[in-house]
């Protein structure tokens, strides 16, 4: 009698389940990312006896289903509200990603002492540290008031117990790695346990209607590690952004079931821990050179909110062959594509130059709206001309060299405004449809000859 086996593979990205590996994933049609996991025959129940209870539901008519403003919790963080669409929501499963050591777990901690702070029962399982790391974390960040407890496990099975047993209304599961199911024969982290442990998080969460924030960390492309079915099953997906070595983060919303998924929250990292920053504009535009060549303020929006931000850019005579191109914070072919267009519309030799374009303050936006500013600023340091300080630009530019409208061109201006920008260059389009209300001085541009005429 031949014998069963004992392993099988499994795709990283879709979850798709083979005898044998496989260059290519016939599911999803992605290469190499079959990985080998051992395979045990599943029990009903756990080894300790216990059995998942099966949750009980009936069919509901819409007039049945009534939507309260109660059902939504402030965290106590604007930014963070405002990525999750109003606050959290009573039952959801929100992921929460980023790099080692940005700050995801403090932010959850911080998280943690506002939800108990106005009378939410709050429970912090970590897998990764002691209780006493966790005390020495929250000294610094401050008071913790409030019902709040804390727990070091990584048996899920105990978890739930716990969970069932104490009754909170926030779960903060720091990591989803860590964990692991013991009817699963394979290691904590593999793509089996990660996706069984979340599967009974998320009957958890809507069967009791207990909000469950789960951190996961991400793989060097930038995506969580584990198999990417676990984005589908969660409601929210968030992503920490930001160089560890610096003071800012940004939080950007993937995926949201219950609000918009445009939306970013700014917050900035201090000793006592994250703090918020309710105007990214005045903080990206802190310390701006004056007088300085290749650098055009931009305004670019983000959800509802529009960000006004650097685009600094430096060309030099190449001594290579092949003249080198660096993009940073925008999209590197972007960039090579609007240089094609100085070249062959505007006359100017791009091939003889190296080109490095940044965004300052470490944002990253792909955004078309920031091409005219790429284009000045690329121009501006051709020629070694500065931009005035107090002029703003934003507009798409074309293969033909025309600058299209972009959509929210009110609320850019306004902000540029509000910040005391005195001079706009953005598309005529959009001057021919906003009201001039004498507050800023806009030129609108058909296409870029117009627009480098302008400097």
């Amino acid at each position: 009698m031949a014998k069963a086996k004992t392993t099988a593979f499994f795709c990283k990205e879709c979850g798709y389940e083979s005898a044998k590996w496989v260059g290519q994933c016939p599911a999803c049609r992605q290469w190499n990312t079959m990985v080998e996991e051992p395979v045990g025959k599943r029990s009903v129940s756990s080894p300790s006896g216990r059995q998942t209870p099966l949750i009980k539901s009936r069919p509901a008519r819409l007039s049945e289903i009534s939507i309260e403003e109660k059902d939504r919790v402030g965290t106590g963080f604007g930014e963070l509200d405002r990525v999750l669409g109003g606050g959290v929501v009573a039952g959801s499963l929100v992921l929460v990603g980023g790099d080692p050591g940005i700050g995801k777990s403090t932010l959850l901690l911080q998280v943690c002492g506002n939800l108990s702070g106005v009378g939410q029962k709050v429970l912090y399982i970590s897998g990764e540290e002691s209780l006493k790391q966790i005390k020495l974390r929250a000294n610094r960040i401050g008071a913790m008031a409030g019902d709040l407890k804390f727990l070091c496990e990584t048996s899920l099975d105990h978890i739930q117990d716990t969970i069932m047993e104490e009754k909170p209304d926030v779960v903060i599961i720091d990591s989803i790695q860590t964990m692991y199911r013991e009817e699963i024969s394979s290691a904590p982290g593999s793509v089996s346990q990660v996706r069984e442990s979340t599967n009974l998080l998320m009957q958890i969460a809507k069967g009791e209607g207990i909000t469950i924030f789960i951190v996961g960390h991400v793989t060097k492309e930038g995506v969580v590690a584990g198999p990417r079915v676990l984005e589908h099953m969660v409601d929210t997906v968030l992503y920490f952004e930001g160089d560890r070595h610096a003071s800012y983060r940004i939080l950007r919303g993937v995926k949201n079931r219950f609000g918009s998924t445009n939306e970013i929250g700014v917050f900035e990292m201090r000793e006592q821990g994250l703090v918020e920053v309710e105007n990214p504009s005045e903080f990206m535009l802190d310390g701006r050179p004056k007088g300085a060549s290749g650098a055009v303020v931009a305004c670019a929006m983000e959800g509802t909110r529009p960000i006004l931000l650097e685009v600094q850019a430096l060309v030099t005579q190449t001594n290579l062959g092949i003249p080198r191109r660096t993009a940073a914070g925008t999209d590197y072919n972007r960039v090579n594509l609007l240089m094609a267009v100085l070249e062959k519309r505007c006359r100017y030799e791009m091939s003889r130059y190296d080109a490095y374009v940044n965004i300052a303050g470490g944002m990253k936006m792909n955004e078309p709206a920031l091409d005219l500013a790429i284009i000045l600023a690329l121009v501006s340091s051709l020629k070694d001309r500065a931009v005035d300080e107090k002029t703003i630009v934003f507009g798409e530019v074309g293969l033909s060299g025309e600058v299209r409208a972009v959509s929210m061109a009110e609320q850019r201006v306004n902000e540029a405004a509000k910040l005391g920008f005195e001079t706009c260059i953005l598309p005529g389009i959009c001057v021919d449809k906003m009201k001039d209300t004498g507050k800023i001085r806009l030129i609108g541009v058909r296409n870029v000859r117009e627009a480098i005429g302008i400097l």
